[in-house]
């Protein structure tokens, strides 16, 4: 066959073929730099008597508490999730097949939740210290009562007993995956069972451990509803302040900055975790066995399985359930301005799903056109780009996007006669943000779902005259639909969850259920904000449901 014969598109070499793609994802891309460089640009530019006002009366105190809580929140992270995942791993006690997946739970619940039901759960006339005083014969809390969970130590323990899953579920998938061959070498060689555990599978998990605490500590540093009802002033919470109380959006940006260097610090401290961590195992690894666990020992186990499970999900549920019921039941159902918050949520999150899912196929289908022709895809490396907004704070991301946002406003209301704010006035910028924010959640499942697609099939479709796109639309897409689903469902979770970035670019007047939840916590108002609470954590279940299926199979 000569290569006339073959269709032109055929023909055409990688680069052109997917030439269109590419530079969808590089417009794509270039739109995830954009706040980052109008971040840099905004605080570098500001008067030099901000940095000196930060320098003296901000920055110290925030860093200080910020440096505070990473450390603790990552010292209790990494023990919860490593001691979860070695327990359910090495050991068989009663219930251990529920606590495996139970264990994933606290991911359902956002820290702000979680710090918004501990407020009244451990308030000093609240339900837990009542019955301790009870229990111990006290009638006034003058004279027994909890230390105060407003303060930096309450602050470690709600967001450590929520975030310790990111360690726990990479940590067990390491446990599970080591050779049983190594740990039974370990005790041939005199080794005790705690030694085998300190000296092999700890080291061997290391890679995993950094991987998952400083997922925790990324999520830490984004926090702003936790540590602000906690009264535990941070980098987050100060960026905030000074935009909405102060109005003063260069030292907002100059606080961002230095939030971004510190994600950065992360990364580079995530990627020292797992330096010359290279591992091999030539052979079929069988993995290790569980070791039964009988009398004290199995209910010590079972005790210390489901305290993190308890004090991270069960008890905020519980409290959410009986704060719903008392508002419907007793009070009288929910308010219109819940009603429009839920409706604003939906809306929001759908359509940032969509276009965050549009977006993340056009990016992983240009590294997928253009995989064979060069040694460095230009496809692949605007993946990469368009999946930092994951790793930036949703406050440092919403902070970078006001600028852009009001200049493209300015220049859109003089094209159409003075329309007003059309992207910061209606959610067009809450879209934006959440697709910045949520691409990598996006590209990652969609790359791994071509992955699992056999480029043989491509080639056909290719042979045979059909076009890069619609091979996408005729072949890939129909094969794409469990990771699509997958993304989709992370991505609307997410968005309904995030609160930063709602809270700094929202429209007047607009409410979503966690911004109605954050001002009802700022007014004591429990009752009404436990109903949006207790809809975020229900949606919330979905992926972890999946997450846990998928963990089931893996343990099995």
């Amino acid at each position: 066959m000569h290569i006339r014969t073959l269709p032109r598109s055929w023909r055409l070499r990688g680069p052109e073929r997917g030439a269109g793609w590419l530079a969808g994802a590089a417009l794509i891309a270039l739109a995830v730099l954009l706040p980052l460089a109008a971040l840099a640009w905004q605080a570098m530019h500001a008067d030099l008597s901000h940095w000196s006002h930060l320098a003296r009366y901000v920055l110290p105190q925030a860093l200080a508490n910020t440096a505070m809580l990473l450390v603790g929140v990552g010292v209790l992270v990494t023990l919860l999730g490593t001691g979860a995942a070695w327990l359910v791993t090495a050991y068989e006690f009663p219930s251990r097949r529920i606590l495996t997946w139970a264990l994933l739970l606290p991911l359902a619940v956002p820290t702000y939740i979680i710090a918004f039901a501990y407020l009244d759960l451990l308030h000093p006339i609240g339900p837990i210290q009542t019955a301790i005083r009870a229990l111990l014969g006290y009638d006034s809390p003058r004279q027994f009562r909890l230390p105060d969970l407003r303060s930096i130590y309450g602050a470690v323990f709600v967001l450590g007993f929520v975030l310790y899953p990111y360690v726990y579920l990479s940590t067990r998938v390491m446990f599970m995956t080591q050779a049983a061959s190594l740990l039974e070498a370990a005790r041939t060689l005199g080794a005790g069972r705690v030694g085998v555990f300190v000296r092999v599978a700890l080291p061997l998990a290391r890679p995993a451990i950094a991987v998952g605490a400083s997922l925790a500590l990324l999520e830490t540093l984004n926090d702003i509803g936790a540590s602000e009802f906690l009264g535990v002033q941070t980098l987050t919470v100060s960026v905030y302040t000074t935009w909405i109380t102060r109005s003063d959006l260069a030292s907002a940006a100059q606080i961002a900055l230095t939030m971004l260097a510190i994600v950065v610090g992360l990364i580079l401290l995530e990627r020292h975790g797992r330096k010359r961590q290279r591992y091999a195992n030539t052979q079929r690894m069988r993995p290790m066995q569980p070791r039964r666990l009988r009398g004290g020992a199995a209910w010590l186990a079972v005790v210390l399985g489901w305290i993190p499970v308890v004090l991270g999900f069960v008890a905020p549920a519980w409290y959410l359930i009986v704060e719903t019921y008392k508002r419907l039941h007793l009070v009288g159902g929910v308010s219109d301005q819940l009603i429009n918050g839920l409706s604003n949520t939906l809306i929001v999150a759908f359509t940032a799903t969509i276009v965050t899912l549009g977006c993340g196929l056009v990016v992983a289908w240009a590294g997928r056109t253009l995989r064979e022709s060069a040694r460095l895809n230009p496809g692949r490396a605007c993946a990469r780009i368009a999946s930092l907004g994951y790793a930036v704070p949703g406050t440092v991301l919403a902070i970078g996007l006001l600028v852009p946002f009001t200049w493209i406003d300015r220049h859109l209301g003089a094209v159409f006669g003075n329309q007003g704010l059309l992207l910061m006035g209606s959610m067009g910028a809450l879209v934006c943000a959440y697709t910045m924010r949520f691409l990598a959640v996006s590209v990652g499942g969609i790359e791994a779902g071509l992955a699992r697609i056999p480029p043989s099939l491509e080639q056909a479709s290719r042979l045979l005259g059909e076009t890069a796109g619609g091979t996408l639309r005729r072949v890939h897409l129909p094969l794409l639909r469990p990771a699509l689903a997958a993304g989709a469902l992370l991505v609307f979770v997410d968005a309904m969850k995030e609160l930063p970035a709602t809270l700094l670019l929202r429209p007047l007047n607009f409410e979503t259920l966690a911004t109605w939840l954050y001002a009802e916590a700022a007014r004591g108002t429990y009752e009404e904000g436990a109903v949006a609470a207790l809809a975020i954590v229900l949606a919330g279940l979905l992926p972890v449901i999946l997450l846990a299926r998928t963990n089931l199979k893996m343990g099995h």
